[in-house]
């Protein structure tokens, strides 16, 4: 476990440089806001925002890096999505609700599996708040979260206009879609951010 651990913490302070580093949050400070949201963060997460950095200025979102723990991108609130199903608009100024399970445990294309208001509506607004912190955007409309609670709770997910799919390397690797392969992924140029 001490090996997975110093290992994790080696490739987080190799992908993420000091100088773009935000303070880390602390133990302190990182349990308290856990307890006020009735969750705990999953591993190596929340290793890294404690000690390592509470947001970065570059990372993998391509949008100014790794978000500080709750906070949500600038364009949350704003961007209009042109494949939102639901007669219920988007409300990117509501709280989210961490404690809540993230819905879904596949990818879900909405913008062509979404037939039925009662069935869909719900689904699509909980898939946005309910379960996950917000880790950064690409760009306004993609946004890709950490599932916190439910039965993807350590999965890194990207949620964009019309759908929402677990991070993975391959089609074939759906397990190592965690916060640590997904830095990885970014750092050496492979996964979703090999050049193509």
């Amino acid at each position: 476990m001490k090996d997975a651990i110093s290992e994790a913490k080696a490739l987080l302070h190799a992908a993420l440089p000091v100088g773009s580093r935000h303070a880390p949050l602390g133990w302190e400070a990182l349990r308290a806001w856990e307890r006020s949201h009735a969750v705990v963060l999953p591993e190596p997460y929340r290793m890294f925002v404690a000690e390592i950095a509470n947001g970065t200025d570059i990372g993998p979102p391509d949008e100014g890096g790794l978000l500080p723990l709750g906070e949500k991108p600038q364009s949350w609130a704003v961007w209009e999505a042109d494949c939102w199903m639901s007669p219920e608009p988007f409300d990117g100024t509501g709280a989210r609700t961490l404690d809540r399970p993230f819905p879904l445990e596949e990818e879900w294309q909405w913008e062509y599996d979404y037939y039925d208001h009662g069935l869909h509506s719900s689904l699509l607004h909980k898939t946005y708040q309910h379960g996950s912190v917000l880790l950064g955007t690409d760009r306004p409309g993609e946004y890709w979260t950490l599932v916190v609670t439910g039965p993807q709770r350590g999965r890194v997910w990207w949620l964009r206009d019309g759908c929402a799919a677990p991070y993975a390397d391959s089609p074939s690797d759906p397990p190592a879609g965690d916060f640590l392969h997904w830095v990885r992924d970014w750092h050496v140029g492979q996964g979703w951010w090999r050049a193509g």
